[in-house]
């Protein structure tokens, strides 16, 4: 004889689910996600997720806002102390990032992946002697190289993998960077348009952006 419990289950009663993680996908190799908070931002209302990098234990954070999932407007940015905290003169990158937080904020969705890559993937106690290289009269290019690293040893795969966990297909990527155009292509995301980051130009900044559009092959046809 069945009991009142399978009785129950075999008439379509449903045992209620248990807490799940939605963002933490079974086949996540590379990242794992860690923790979510509401962050309110003068360009709207973001979460902000935290991902760790497991290979390196570095944390990642992916800002979100709206609905993201499918199609999205994306910013994949790496870390820059000097010019995303401090307002730095000498590169771009505190303009571009406020350019995709503002841009985002305008449509209603989209997302920032902030990767923790500081100086292009050297860190930032080498980062600050380039900087001195750089006051001495190399471009950034040959900074780096002085130093004995590549022109840029960034890694995108991360970032495309938290793609994938927040359930972006496609992306519309503000990048003036053509490599990582096709880093995040060759990571299995489709990158439906390529939204051009419009920054000032400095006379701080000015050799800076010229060398990455001659040496590095990045789109900045404004400088004229």
């Amino acid at each position: 004889m069945s009991s009142p419990d399978s009785a129950a289950t075999s008439a379509g009663a449903s045992t209620p689910p248990g807490p799940k993680e939605p963002l933490t996908p079974v086949t996540a190799a590379l990242v794992e996600f860690l923790a979510e908070a509401r962050v309110p931002t003068e360009h709207g209302s973001f979460t902000m997720k935290l991902f760790r990098e497991k290979a390196t234990g570095l944390e990642h954070v992916a800002m979100v806002m709206g609905e993201v999932q499918g199609s999205a407007l994306v910013r994949v940015h790496s870390e820059c102390m000097t010019g995303d905290v401090f307002g730095s003169l000498r590169c771009d990158c505190g303009p571009q990032l406020q350019f995709a937080l503002s841009e985002i904020g305008k449509r209603g969705s989209g997302v920032v992946v902030y990767l923790r890559q500081e100086g292009r993937g050297i860190g930032l106690a080498n980062k600050l002697r380039a900087y001195q290289l750089q006051d001495q009269g190399l471009d950034t290019v040959e900074a780096n190289q002085h130093l004995g690293f590549a022109a840029d040893l960034r890694k995108f795969d991360a970032a495309a993998e938290i793609l994938a966990t927040l359930g972006v297909k496609s992306v519309k990527l503000m990048t003036n960077n053509p490599r990582k155009v096709q880093t995040l292509k060759d990571q299995g995301v489709q990158v439906e348009e390529r939204v051009p980051v419009r920054s000032d130009v400095q006379p701080e900044n000015e050799r800076y952006l010229g060398t990455k559009a001659r040496k590095l092959g990045h789109h900045i046809d404004w400088l004229g």
